[in-house]
């Protein structure tokens, strides 16, 4: 749970911000960097969560550290909505929300992200680097076969590569590791529209899902590198769990 002040900071942000709905529920996603890995991936996962629930009774906002030219470019890659996304320049509001800001020895963000990828301090990165390259029977599957799989030019299949390999109907083998990839391409294309500051690198993000009385019903702040859920092999499953 969240103290007083934070609640404070985060009903002071949806109205600064404009985050107001008129629907039951109101997710307000704080992501790191708009070019690291957790800040794609969770974007479109909660983007995927919007087209297959259009009728969902919850409206999905989220802030990253950022510029306008990275944002046009974040939301067209993803298909997060754009007017649902705020960008800052500084991680002054994760500070404020007591957010974990990651490891930091005092060498920069290159080292300290650089830390975290092996797993010091990021106890479920190395797990989930793992989970990309093995599969996961408890997870969906990523790719349809009709997906088409573009790295660099230089690779190019189909998803049915991985029905034909591995079976339908889970997380198969090297999807995830694949898809991971592909994110990884776009903000190497693009570093300096995604990466405002390398001094952000470690900083991780947060989520809170509340109510149309603005109590908060669920809170979560990640500390790991790709770690922006609870339940990683199914990381939207809180709002089908709360959102009823």
């Amino acid at each position: 749970m969240i103290n007083k002040n934070q609640k404070n900071i985060l009903n002071k942000l949806i109205e600064d911000f404009n985050f107001s709905s008129s629907k039951k529920y109101k997710l307000i996603s704080i992501f790191g960097l708009l070019g690291d890995f957790d800040s794609f991936e969770y974007a479109i996962n909660l983007k995927n969560f919007i087209d297959d629930n259009q009728n969902t009774d919850v409206d999905i906002f989220a802030i990253a550290i950022g510029n306008n030219i990275g944002k046009e470019k974040f939301c067209k890659f993803t298909g997060f909505p754009n007017n649902n996304l705020a960008v800052v320049n500084d991680n002054k509001l994760h500070q404020d929300l007591m957010v974990s800001k990651g490891v930091d020895i005092g060498l920069g963000g290159w080292i300290n992200m650089l830390i975290m990828l092996s797993g010091i301090n990021s106890l479920k990165t190395i797990k989930e680097v793992i989970r990309g390259y093995t599969g996961d029977k408890n997870a969906k599957q990523i790719f349809s076969d009709e997906d088409q799989i573009n790295l660099l030019n230089l690779i190019k299949f189909s998803g049915v590569f991985f029905k034909y390999t591995f079976g339908n109907g889970y997380l198969r083998p090297f999807e995830l590791a694949t898809y991971r990839l592909n994110n990884m391409i776009e903000i190497l294309k693009n570093w300096n529209d995604y990466i405002i500051d390398n001094k952000y690198l470690p900083q991780r993000g947060a989520s809170f899902l509340l109510n149309d009385q603005d109590q908060i019903l669920y809170t979560y702040f990640s500390n790991d590198v790709l770690g922006y859920s609870s339940k990683m092999e199914d990381p939207i499953a809180f709002l089908t769990e709360k959102c009823r």
